[in-house]
């Protein structure tokens, strides 16, 4: 029977599905057709696989080739069947044994020479195949990708040759070994750079222990960028879990996978001319966007006003859910999205509103209209935003000043963590309803004081929650049991725009 089964992955968002490429030789006028909804650059890899096939020093078939890419109905994409297509001529026509084509799968793109190119994705379809308790045949360059996979047996082949003399079993090819790369050193800047704002600081601090989203608000060169930059030095480092996830969505994106920044927290700031596809992901092939290259890192959006309002608006479902879903008529992706989101603002359009030389011109309704560019929805799902005021000149060039640096700050910010991890395996920023009822009790007069300032100041049940969840994270810090009223007000400060008819005079 001149029909071979060779098995490969494809790739749908951070998923893998199996694809199983069945090979069929049979009479007729030599061609090759592939059926099974190939895109462009799969129909391509009939001429490259011939190419690869005759300098390889193989017979290509003259007969009729059928290669079917099982399922039917799901889209296979980019150069990945390109080897596994070759195989599966070579052993319908007999010049490599079939028996041993089950225990593996292969990915990989061919060179006319018979070189195998790397793909993206292999961390992914690794996981899969670890899974299905198959061995699997990458590119030389995929292959410290794969072994991210722990218990996954990858085998990394130069050639076609190569792989064609694993399965005669001539020259067996060695696994790839497994070597976690070290976390990088970091290459933050330190909070010891950072002069005063000792607001600034505390806000910082209580948004790495808890995992809270921040927006600052101040006036150029106030120190907003640096503080955000900051923020990925003081996080705790990412879980085995963790890191696996963001390698994962890194793996498939269009730069692929930089193995030096194995187990660091990612920081992503896109420019505020970015569209919505840009930020959430999206396309034909659906791709990551920002929010997901961010995932257990951090999302910075500096200028957050002049981001157009719409693509703002994409935001607000995966800061609550953690995930987006790219839905197509042929496909669904689904993206995990769980980032701190860290956003930076002028307080006016001029960016001196307050300052004492009375520089700012802005009225009242042009200070409105510029902050209403940030929907109230959006500014709910952020746990605080504080005022970062100018630095002062005299506090700017003071060398005996020291400010604290980054290393004990992340050593307080491991403890909180810790504790909440202890007491519910999660952040507090992602706490649920119930959770808060269970881990965050206020106490009676906490909570008459906490509503009559929702009456005043009119909050919604979603900023209510996220106050409770930040009076929860201040006492973590300092290792109490409970929430005292301290801890409530200083939450409550640092909710500056929450007002019922914001204008000049009390936004300043």
């Amino acid at each position: 029977m001149s029909v071979a089964i060779v098995y490969s992955r494809a790739q749908l968002g951070i998923e893998a599905p199996l694809v199983t490429i069945e090979v069929h030789l049979s009479n007729g006028l030599p061609s090759l057709a592939i059926v099974g909804l190939p895109e462009a650059a799969v129909k391509e890899s009939k001429d490259r696989v011939r190419s690869a096939l005759i300098t390889s020093q193989f017979s290509y078939p003259l007969r009729r080739i059928t290669v079917n890419l099982a399922p039917a109905d799901l889209p296979k994409q980019s150069g990945r069947y390109d080897l596994p297509i070759a195989l599966g001529i070579l052993a319908a026509s007999g010049q490599v044994p079939r028996e041993t084509l089950w225990m593996h799968e292969f990915i990989g793109e061919l060179a006319l020479t018979g070189e195998l190119r790397p793909v993206r994705g292999t961390l992914t379809t690794a996981l899969r195949a670890r899974e299905a308790k198959r061995s699997l045949v990458v590119p030389e360059d995929n292959a410290k990708e794969g072994t991210l996979a722990d218990g996954a047996t990858i085998l990394p082949a130069p050639n076609l040759l190569a792989v064609c003399g694993h399965l005669q079993g001539s020259a067996l090819l060695e696994a790839a070994i497994a070597e976690r790369p070290a976390p990088s050193a970091s290459v933050e800047p330190d909070l010891a750079e950072i002069r005063a704002q000792h607001h600034a600081r505390r806000a910082l601090e209580v948004t790495a222990a808890g995992g809270h989203n921040l927006l600052m608000i101040g006036p150029p060169g106030a120190g907003k960028t640096m503080l955000a930059t900051c923020l990925p030095g003081i996080l705790p480092e990412m879980t085995e879990k963790e890191a696996l996830e963001t390698a994962a969505v890194a793996s498939v994106s269009q730069d692929g996978l930089q193995l030096s920044a194995w187990r660091r927290r990612p920081f992503r700031a896109p420019h505020h001319t970015s569209s919505g596809v840009a930020l959430v992901g999206g396309g034909k092939h659906p791709r990551p966007g920002e929010v997901s290259l961010a995932h257990n890192g951090v999302l910075f959006l500096d200028e957050l006003p002049e981001f157009d309002r719409r693509v703002l608006e994409v935001l607000r479902q995966p800061l609550e859910t953690g995930s987006i879903v790219i839905s197509r008529a042929a496909q669904q992706a689904v993206f995990p999205a769980r980032v701190q989101l860290v956003a930076a603002m002028n307080p006016c359009p001029c960016g001196y509103l307050g300052d004492p030389s009375g520089r700012c011109h802005c009225s009242a309704e042009q200070v409105h209209r510029y902050r209403s560019r940030i929907s109230g929805p959006l500014l709910d799902r952020i746990d605080l935003h504080i005022q970062v005021p100018a630095v002062p000149r005299s506090a700017l060039l003071d060398e005996r000043v020291r400010p604290e640096a980054s290393h004990p700050v992340r050593a307080r910010v491991l403890e909180a963590r810790l504790r909440q991890l202890q007491r519910a395996d999660k952040p507090n920023s992602q706490l649920s309803p119930g959770e808060l009822a269970r881990d965050c009790y206020l106490g009676p007069s906490n909570k008459r004081w906490l509503e009559s300032v929702v009456q005043r100041l009119g909050l919604s049940a979603r900023s209510v929650h996220r106050i409770i969840k930040v009076a929860r994270t201040i006492p973590d810090l300092s290792a109490a049991d409970t929430i005292e009223p301290p801890h409530l007000s200083e939450a409550v400060g640092y909710r500056c725009l929450d007002r019922h008819r914001p204008d000049a005079a009390s936004l300043a």
